[in-house]
């Protein structure tokens, strides 16, 4: 019996662990595009994909990168030369 318990609590949790590793609504909405054009290689697996996202943060929309942390980040670009 407490094998059935255990391997049914496993399979709960599995089940769910996908879920969170989707990231909120917010991120979802602010990353799709960039993350459909940057990152297209890694779908569906989410956690490349965030992976790729802040890999390649200076090609990825200002509302991505502040969703995902990196509002920092310089955008496309965005170094400027020595003269």
């Amino acid at each position: 019996m407490r094998i059935i318990v255990r391997l049914s609590a496993l399979l709960a949790f599995v089940a769910v662990a996908p879920a969170f590793a989707q990231g909120t609504p917010q991120q979802r909405e602010a990353c799709e595009a960039d993350a459909n054009r940057v990152c297209q290689a890694y779908i569906p697996d989410a956690i490349a994909i965030e992976r790729c996202l802040r890999g390649n943060a200076g090609s990825i929309s200002a509302a991505c990168r502040a969703e995902l942390g990196l509002a920092s980040a310089a955008p496309a670009g965005g170094k400027r030369r020595k003269r």
